[in-house]
C-alpha cells in the first residue's frame, strides 16, 4: 500500500517571535528520524526562529543559528545518539549544486532534517513532508501555514495540533 500524500493544511498567525519559537518548540518534541520538516518564506519572515524553537524542543546540545555560511549543521542530543540536520539553502545557485553538495544524503530517514529555503531544490526534498511557509505580516506577527503530505507527516500536523492548539482530529 502506498502512503498517503494528500496535503492536509492548517495555518496560524503567530503574535511574536516568542510565540513562533515555542509552536518551533511544540513541534521539535513530536519529530524523530525520518521527519522532513521544509520552511518557506522571505528573508525576516520568522523561520530562524522557528527553527530555533525546533532545535530547543528537540532536545538539540547546541544553540541553534542560522547555518547560511555552513549549508548543513548536524545536531545531536544528549540522551540518545539522535541526529538534527539542520539545511539552509539560501546561498545555492541551483538544485544541480545542491545534488552536487549531497544535500539528497541527509533525507536517507536515519535522522530528522529540518530544511530553509527549500523551494531552492524542490525536486530533491522528499514529496512526504511536513511544510511550513512563514509569512511576514508587521514587525511582530508572522502567518504559519502548515501542509503535510505523507502518512507519518499527515500524523505529525496533527499531534503539533493536538500539542500546540488543542485541536482534536
Amino acid at each position: 500500500m502506498s502512503p498517503i500524500l494528500t496535503p492536509d493544511v492548517f495555518e496560524f498567525v503567530s503574535g511574536s517571535p516568542t510565540q513562533t519559537s515555542r509552536i518551533g518548540e511544540r513541534l521539535g518534541r513530536l519529530i524523530r528520524a525520518g521527519d522532513v520538516i521544509s520552511l518557506a518564506g522571505a528573508l525576516g519572515a520568522g523561520k530562524t526562529c522557528f527553527a530555533q524553537g525546533v532545535g530547543r524542543g528537540w532536545g538539540a546540545l547546541d544553540e541553534l543559528t542560522s547555518p547560511t555560511f555552513t549549508l548543513v549543521r548536524e545536531l545531536t542530543r544528549s540522551q540518545d545518539d539522535a541526529v538534527l540536520y539542520h539545511v539552509d539553502l539560501y546561498r545555492i545557485e541551483s538544485e544541480n549544486e545542491a545534488l552536487l553538495l549531497g544535500i539528497s544524503d541527509v533525507f536517507d530517514g536515519r535522522a530528522a532534517c529540518m530544511v530553509e529555503w527549500p523551494e531552492r531544490a524542490r525536486s530533491l526534498i522528499p514529496a512526504a513532508c511536513l511544510w511550513v511557509g512563514l509569512m511576514w505580516l508587521d514587525d511582530t506577527r508572522r502567518r504559519l501555514t502548515f501542509s503535510a503530505t505523507g502518512a507519518r507527516h499527515l500524523r505529525l500536523l496533527s499531534e503539533l495540533k493536538q500539542s500546540a492548539f488543542g485541536i482534536n482530529e
